[in-house]
């Protein structure tokens, strides 16, 4: 019996652990604006404020991260030592995902040939006024959280997580880390005056906040290196991603742009891939639009409130009017609709369970 009450305790303690872990999602969120000793940037805090302000809460209003900003507008500062225990703890303890950003000054020193991230004391001779991407790299890998993302506006930031030499095991991906930089090795990051923001990060935050966003309203680190990268043409900057992932993690929930109860509805609605689902003018509740012979037809209120959902994955290209130019027409001609090869992949993971 006591035997059994302590497998009932573990067991209880390991069950509401994991619950824990998996809602803790942290953030260190830092921008630098004002050097001691090298030129200033104009929008770098901005940029950070932004990543809070879209990070700490979904858009339904409930908590997403736990944000620390950090920006040269406060007594503190964004010097060195202290922010290096920062970005240490951040890295530290147990948690479904870790996120550090960084919008300042980049460099790729040649001496150490490898790119670093410049905080408010930096100058060439003061060691503790940067911190090497390569350190970064190394405290995610070393870490016990599932999830390091590690995102970098600054220049020079395509660095991250090349193999070097000089430090062979501390600058490879390692399991669970995925890295988003704004421009590639040898380029810089620019800022742009019309949004008050870096360029990179001014589409990082259009691509959280909703451009990003998949059917279901969730935004993953993939999702927002493909919204960035076509975004900007041949002669910008270009983004960088690097990832070891075994699947992605949603960094932020917005509305989603079809209601989760109707995806669930496609495996009824269409039972088998490429079927058809068979439409007549029983689901068209518009009498005012249509032709005279038609317009004595009874609508039936159940099959319009099911046209109505099949319209709405319409315009979100998860369904097509088959043989016909608009849903309305393939209503009234009697024709139908289908899946499309997105709409096809919705309905497969309803089926597994997974919405």
């Amino acid at each position: 019996m006591i035997a059994l009450v302590s497998n009932l305790k573990k067991y209880l303690n390991n069950l509401f652990n994991n619950r824990g872990r998996e809602r803790l999602r942290k953030a260190l969120i830092i921008g630098v604006n004002d050097y001691d000793n090298i030129g200033s940037l104009s929008w770098c805090e901005n940029d950070a404020v932004g990543m809070e302000q879209a990070l700490a809460r979904n858009a339904d209003g409930n908590p997403n991260f736990s944000v620390q900003l950090l920006t040269t507008n406060n007594p503190m500062g964004v010097k060195g030592l202290q922010t290096k225990e920062k970005i240490r703890n951040l890295f530290a303890g147990d948690a479904e995902v870790a996120l550090f950003y960084f919008a300042g000054h980049g460099s790729f020193n040649e001496d150490m040939s490898e790119g670093i991230l410049c905080l408010q004391d930096y100058y060439h001779q003061n060691e503790n006024g940067f911190i090497r991407i390569s350190d970064i790299l190394k405290y995610a890998n070393e870490s016990k959280i599932r999830n390091k993302i590690i995102i970098l506006d600054s220049c020079h930031s395509g660095a991250a997580g090349e193999d070097r030499n000089a430090k062979a095991n501390t600058s490879t991906i390692g399991d669970g880390v995925t890295i988003l930089t704004a421009c590639n090795k040898k380029e810089g990051a620019m800022e742009n005056p019309m949004d008050q923001h870096g360029l990179f990060t001014g589409l990082l935050l259009e691509g959280l906040t909703g451009g990003a966003s998949n059917i279901l309203g969730q935004v993953t680190p993939g999702s927002l290196y493909s919204f960035i990268d076509n975004a900007l043409n041949v002669w910008e900057q270009r983004p960088v991603f690097k990832t070891n992932v075994s699947k992605f993690i949603s960094l932020r929930q917005n509305n989603p742009l079809v209601d989760p109860n109707i995806l669930r509805k496609l495996p009824k609605w269409f039972k088998s891939p490429g079927e058809i689902f068979h439409l007549d003018p029983s689901f068209e509740p518009d009498r005012k639009s249509v032709a005279d012979q038609l317009k004595h037809l009874p609508v039936n209120e159940d099959n319009a409130e099911i046209f109505r959902e099949l319209q709405k994955c319409n315009r979100h290209g998860l369904v097509v009017p088959h043989e016909a130019e608009h849903m309305f027409f393939a209503a009234m001609n009697s024709t139908g609709c289908k899946l499309t090869a997105l709409g096809e992949y919705y309905r497969k993971i309803c089926i597994k369970g997974q919405i």
